[in-house]
């Protein structure tokens, strides 16, 4: 446990340092502070792999049953997207200014939920719809949190120019690439939706149970449908859509880990009475 501890507050100092280098490099105007904020989130990542596997190996049981797991799940997921995405399109290095904050303040908010106990998941729950559930809601949580990221550089550019600013894509591929990091979480947000679904029948024996989390999920994914709808059906662009992001990611982060923090419900460690 103390390792394992050891291991979780280093990543969370990791992505810290990389939070600061891209906001710092940001308000400076200094570059070469990217680069840092980008290797010191490689850096945090490497120790983050190596905390899921520990505590996996440790339990036995999927790394996301605590809300301490499931934040340090769906951080590791959005990580992952985040650098694989700088590293295919280097225009985009100051992105990080949004996505390593929220990695930095969930995973040290993670850390103060973390419980010494092993996690369990009892026999009723256990079941294969678990997993295309939870990487849904992570992946596509990573999807809608670069997005956001996007839109929050797309109001930069447009406010400033020069230095920075200049080097960043124009504005319309920029929203161009946010509107398909929405499409493509509004699409993993589904698959969360209908895999909880079919695994609550299994559980419950009914498909949808007005949980809160249920309720909170089916709202930002809605959410994310009439950005998707605004664009498609209305031609809302640029500006608009990049300030709806970054509200839209306060709802989404609240359906995920904010209700199951405050409420009691089925997903607060997927605890169930018989």
């Amino acid at each position: 446990m103390k390792n394992e501890m050891m291991l979780f507050w280093v990543v969370v100092g990791l992505y810290g340092l990389s939070a600061s280098s891209y906001i710092f490099g940001l308000i400076s105007k200094h570059e070469k502070l990217f680069s840092v904020g980008l290797y010191s989130a490689i850096a945090g990542f490497i120790p983050h792999v190596l905390v899921i596997a520990v505590r996996w190996m440790a339990t036995g049981v999927s790394p996301f049953i605590t809300i301490s797991e499931s934040i340090t799940f769906g951080i590791f997921c959005a990580v992952l997207i985040f650098l694989s995405f700088e590293f295919s399109n280097k225009k985009v290095r100051p992105l990080g200014v949004l996505v390593m904050p929220v990695a930095f303040v969930l995973m040290g908010w993670a850390g103060a939920l973390y419980k010494d106990a092993a996690s369990q998941l009892v026999p009723a729950l256990q079941s294969g719809w678990i997993w295309a559930h939870i990487i849904g809601a992570a992946t596509g949580f990573g999807a809608v949190l670069t997005a956001a990221g996007l839109g929050l550089l797309y109001l930069l550019k447009e406010k400033y120019s020069g230095g920075v600013y200049e080097r960043l894509p124009d504005l319309q591929t920029i929203d161009n690439l946010s509107y398909r990091f929405v499409a493509g979480g509004f699409i993993l947000y589904g698959l969360m939706i209908v895999t909880g679904a079919f695994w609550a029948d299994q559980v419950k024996g009914s498909y949808w149970n007005w949980d809160p989390v249920e309720v909170w999920s089916l709202i930002s994914w809605l959410t994310y449908g009439i950005y998707l709808h605004l664009r498609i059906t209305f031609g809302w662009r640029g500006k608009r859509l990049a300030v709806y992001a970054l509200v839209a990611l306060i709802a989404m982060i609240i359906s995920y880990w904010g209700i199951p923090f405050t409420v009691e419900t089925f997903h607060s460690g997927f605890r169930i009475e018989h």
